[in-house]
């Protein structure tokens, strides 16, 4: 692959997708979701590749789990349109105040222009991360984990071929879409090193790979949500409730990285809450 081709490429793409209107932000996500919805078999089916190749390779359960699809893909376009329905970021005022000399002054939200993705084997992230950058104006370059390669590309590929088929390309080009399709590592060392075109890279995954981000790129890194969640019980909490909260918090899905990993219970509240 062609790193500073597909950099470019992106680059040219935001500028385009940064004029698209709220409206017309809105009506692409309602139709991408649709389209995820009208391929769900086909998609499904990629996804179960993956999951057959993983098992195959000795991925542990919560991993399979966190790269699985199934029962899932309709509340993931179900998120694209509670995105839709979200207030849009671009031109939004704050910070306003008028200054000694009667000058109404303010900040104004603008996108940022390329986002570079780094995640690991939830295909979940793809969508999510399309949906969330598309609303803010911003262009995407996403680069999943080899385990999830089929399930993403074709996720990708459905997405992209949603503004294509709704008329939207004019206004979000499809290259404001991309996708390293090749799992050698190399090429986030190379997508690292890509600030002439990227203008911020978010990783999503363990410490190891935040690490990796903030040592070796050299463009401004977002780093946050790689667990060690705690849940704080003081000795005015209501049992029940908080009870309620600590087994929910680690029993709904164990797998994800917001799951509970630490209980703190005030000395006060301790003999009677365990």
């Amino acid at each position: 692959m062609d790193m500073q081709d597909l950099g470019r490429r992106a680059k040219a793409a935001s500028v385009v997708l940064a004029r698209a209107t709220t409206t017309q932000k809105n009506q692409a996500l309602l139709a991408i979701a649709d389209a995820l919805d009208a391929h769900a078999e086909a998609l499904l089916a990629e996804n179960q590749i993956d999951l057959d190749a993983a098992h195959v390779n000795g991925l542990t359960d919560s991993l399979l789990d966190r790269m699985n699809l199934n029962g899932r893909l309709a509340g993931i376009t179900d998120d694209v349109r509670k995105v839709a329905e979200l207030p849009d970021p671009v031109g939004m005022q704050y910070d306003a105040k008028v200054l000694p000399n009667g000058l109404r002054a303010g900040r104004r939200r603008t996108p940022i222009g390329v986002i570079g993705v780094i995640y690991e084997a939830r295909p979940n992230v793809t969508v999510d991360v399309i949906a969330l950058t598309l609303k803010s104006g911003n262009a995407v370059i996403l680069r999943g984990g080899k385990e999830i390669l089929r399930s993403n590309i074709a996720l990708v590929s459905v997405i992209r071929a949603a503004l294509t088929a709704g008329g939207f390309d004019a206004i979000i080009p499809p290259d404001a879409i991309l996708y390293i399709e090749d799992t050698d590592r190399r090429y986030i060392d190379e997508m690292l090193k890509l600030h002439a075109y990227i203008d911020m890279i978010i990783p999503r995954g363990g410490a190891a790979l935040h690490k990796l981000c903030r040592e070796n790129s050299t463009i401004p890194v977002i780093t946050g949500g790689i667990g060690v969640c705690h849940a704080y019980i003081d000795d005015t909490a209501n049992l029940d409730d908080a009870l309620n909260i600590v087994f929910n918090g680690k029993t709904q899905r164990p797998s994800v990285c917001n799951t509970l990993d630490t209980v703190l219970i005030h000395e006060g509240m301790a003999a009677a809450f365990l």
